[in-house]
């Protein structure tokens, strides 16, 4: 680990102007960062602690959805009974990700920037265009069991290994961000990156902006969530394939659906291919089958990850059985 600057920010002006500087990076939960940090991954000039700021809260907005501050632990979203009762895709998401230990300290805004767990870019013997751009993917001829199906490209074939993530786009969650510049806010969809030929630059986010908080659109009425994660182990481990559902039904037929995949995409992969096969069909294994075949119909495996084409499509359909079951 380099050595570096630590300073410590208590307002969103004093954290942008500090993150402005080259070389910095701020540090919440420090579950990520620090990680890397220790790997030489990372190697911040300046670490800019934003845990002063006031942006934990879990609140109700005006309009019956929910706002989650930036610094909102993992743990007290997962728990909290408002993301409990009418967000359960987000709260069984969140606890199927790390440990108690870490959920503790893990934030909603440094969750939104996980990096990935491809083994190559958390190696710094191994080239990596994420990590070192022009250095060349390591993984496509390497070890690639854990990578990406979906949204890959000749220069990167990383995973996002967030759980929280997927939850978050099948809810479509919108993220507000405060810069120089101001405020904006951007849907989580439009938020992450495709590698393409640019692997590093994995998210819309500026020099020396913040998340400050995350907003859910109040619930769909009737519907029912389900977050399912498929695995080598059933406790701190990444998912293969991971599968949020949001799915409401009137007499059997589907009213409205939203899918997203973890496990398997380059970023939290929302299909609206199967979500066009859901909406308005018979709640079946037919159409269930059909929407899982049409999440994956772009999907491009690698020498040892073909097994997770079939693992999505199944995970798919599990998911949306067992939801259906809950409606």
């Amino acid at each position: 680990m380099d050595a570096f600057t630590f300073t410590r920010a208590t307002t969103p002006e004093q954290a942008i102007a500090a993150h402005r500087t080259a070389g910095a990076q701020f540090v919440a939960g420090g579950t990520t960062l620090i990680d890397l940090m220790k790997l030489d991954v990372e190697r911040p000039k300046v670490v800019v602690d934003i845990n002063p700021l006031l942006l934990d809260q879990i609140a109700a907005t005006p309009s019956g959805g929910l706002v989650l501050g930036a610094l909102a632990r993992n743990s007290d979203v997962a728990h909290h009974p408002i993301v409990q009762r009418d967000y359960a895709v987000l709260s069984q998401a969140l606890l199927s990700g790390a440990s108690p230990q870490l959920r503790n300290m893990a934030t909603t805004g440094g969750n939104l920037l996980q990096r990935t767990r491809c083994p190559y870019f958390r190696d710094t013997a191994h080239a990596c265009n994420k990590r070192e751009p022009g250095t060349g993917c390591s993984a496509i001829d390497g070890h690639n069991r854990m990578l990406a199906v979906l949204g890959a490209s000749e220069h990167c074939i990383a995973t996002n290994p967030s759980d929280q993530n997927v939850a978050l786009t099948a809810l479509e969650a919108t993220i507000q961000i405060h810069g120089a510049h101001g405020t904006r806010t951007v849907p989580i969809h439009d938020f992450y990156k495709l590698p393409g030929a640019t692997p590093h630059i994995e998210t819309t986010l500026q020099p020396g902006e913040l998340i400050t908080s995350v907003t859910l659109p109040p619930p769909v009425a009737g519907s029912k969530s389900l977050y399912l994660k498929l695995r080598d182990r059933a406790a701190y481990e990444f998912a293969l394939g991971s599968a949020a559902i949001v799915i409401k039904l009137t007499n059997n037929r589907i009213d409205y659906a939203r899918v997203a995949l973890g496990g398997v995409g380059t970023k939290p992969w929302r299909s609206p291919e199967a979500e066009a096969v859901l909406h308005g069909a018979p709640a079946d294994p037919i159409t269930f089958r059909r929407a899982a075949e049409a999440a994956l119909k772009d999907a491009h495996p690698q020498s040892q990850n073909g097994f997770k084409v079939e693992l999505a499509r199944r995970c798919i359909v599990r998911a949306l059985t067992t939801a259906k079951q809950s409606a």
